[in-house]
């Protein structure tokens, strides 16, 4: 991808850059501390920066921003660098600063009452949670990251996880938003409103926009009642159609109170088996499929299980099930979803993974996989796809473990063939390339193939209305 054109900040600049944070917390190239900064996880995408700052305040983020203005300077805002498709990272010019946002980590306000917390956007997902938790209130968005990545990423990318299902993505777990503009003026609209019908809804401009129309520094987010009551089962199912199934029987007898329903395949499971510490299966034999459900009860008094016991009882006796194992204890259900959790990261130790954050109509994901297990395998024999992920919102995390016999760079150099590939199937079912993920620098020239020329025309003058000179997180999504 060929990276945008930037301007180059004088160390006269750098300096009074550094000066807003303070020396102690700008970190200058040649600095072992700005490695973590330069590289994505994965280590897909790396970069190189002038400058790493780490503001404590908004007010820190405004007056930077109006420097950067001032001189054309681009910035890179990022959060916890949990991200995947590369929107985080700085390119190689060494020209744009990292605007690192993990100080500013306080939790402003919590009203249980009005079921709202107000966060900087530094605070990790893990700690809103936990103070929800606190509360005896519920923030439901949930990742495999949620220990390290921020909220400001959150919202940056709309995060979604494992409860999209009973609560939404972050677009709708978001009450409110206060956020500097390119220019360094700061727009507070931290209200926690519920009906706020006074023009246009600005925060829903922001979330999603991965930092190229503004930079995130505080949020306020809804809070939901604490479930009383939880049941989580694990079960073997022999094919994606009675998958399908087994989803319409959940969604019908559990009502509200279906929470998760995740999909995982056999091969995921054998590597977590093979890779995870303290890993068992749950289950007596092997099935094609396995299935995360969990229900959730307000009220106490075991509705949770009998609910979620009426629903595996008739799934058998319409034969939709092979086995299943209910959770007994809280510890059991961890063990459930660590399960779960574990299969992302244990594929890369089976080295070079092809990953698709894709989404298509829930009932075409049997059809979607079907198809793209069957074209994948062809295009590079020996490739062993590892479907896995949230069968009830449509998004599947389509990824492609490398063949046994192939080198890794090797076939992560058809990276662009497959995705191609994938991609065409996820268009052929009216489906969308980026669920969850974002675009990034990954993505960015799909979405100019996929959107239509008016909705890049309204996208292009929203980024010029409020980055004229185009300094925030330049070459990412436009």
């Amino acid at each position: 991808m060929t990276a945008p054109k930037t301007t180059a900040p004088s160390q006269e600049l750098l300096q009074q850059f550094a000066n807003i944070v303070g020396e102690k917390y700008a970190i200058a190239p040649g600095d072992d501390a700005m490695s973590p900064y330069l590289k994505e996880w994965r280590d897909k995408y790396q970069g190189k920066a002038a400058l790493v700052l780490r503001p404590n305040a908004t007010q820190q983020v405004s007056e930077i921003m109006k420097l950067a203005f001032g001189a054309g300077i681009a910035i890179v805002p990022q959060g916890g660098n949990t991200g995947v498709v590369g929107g985080q990272i700085p390119f190689d010019s060494g020209h744009e600063i990292i605007l690192s946002l993990g100080r500013m980590d306080k939790v402003r306000s919590i009203e249980p009452a009005s079921n709202a917390i107000t966060v900087d956007s530094g605070v990790t997902l893990e700690q809103v949670q936990k103070q929800a938790a606190a509360a005896d209130r519920l923030f439901p968005l949930a990742l495999a990251s949620q220990g390290s990545c921020q909220i400001g990423g959150n919202l940056a990318t709309n995060a979604g996880g494992v409860n999209v299902l009973a609560y939404g993505n972050m677009r709708e777990l978001t009450l409110g938003l206060e956020v500097v503009l390119a220019d360094g003026r700061i727009w507070n609209g931290l209200r926690s409103l519920r009906k706020d019908n006074t023009g246009y809804d600005m925060k829903d401009l922001f979330i999603g926009s991965e930092g190229t129309l503004g930079i995130i520094t505080g949020a306020v987010l809804k809070l939901f009642p604490k479930p009383k009551e939880k049941a989580a089962a694990f079960l073997g199912v022999d094919s994606l159609e009675k998958i399908a199934e087994l989803f319409t029987l959940a969604t019908a007898a559990g009502g509200g109170k279906l929470t998760v329903f995740e999909i995982l395949p056999r091969i995921g499971l054998e590597f977590t088996l093979k890779h995870g510490d303290n890993t068992r299966n749950p289950l007596d034999g092997p099935s094609n499929w396995y299935v995360l459900m969990e229900i959730s009860s307000p009220q106490r008094g075991e509705m949770a299980m009998g609910s979620l016991e009426l629903i595996l009882s008739q799934a058998f006796e319409q034969l939709l099930l092979e086995d299943g194992a209910i959770a007994a204890t809280p510890q059991q259900a961890e063990e459930f979803w660590r399960l779960r959790e574990l299969m992302s990261a244990m594929q890369k130790l089976e080295g070079g993974s092809i990953k698709h954050d894709i989404s298509v109509p829930i009932a075409d994901i049997p059809a979607f996989i079907t198809r793209a297990n069957a074209e994948v395998t062809q295009l590079i024999l020996g490739c062993r796809p590892v479907p896995f992920g949230h069968f009830g919102d449509g998004n599947i995390h389509y990824n492609i473990s490398q063949p046994t016999d192939m080198d890794k760079q090797a076939y992560l150099d058809r990276w662009e063939d497959m995705a191609a590939l994938v991609h065409g199937i996820v268009a052929d079912f009216n489906g969308s390339f980026s669920a969850e993920h974002g675009v990034g620098r990954m993505k960015k020239d799909l979405l100019a193939q996929s959107k239509s020329p008016v909705e890049l025309d309204m996208m292009r003058s929203m980024k010029q209305a409020l980055d004229p000179k185009g300094i925030l997180n330049p070459g990412k999504l436009l």
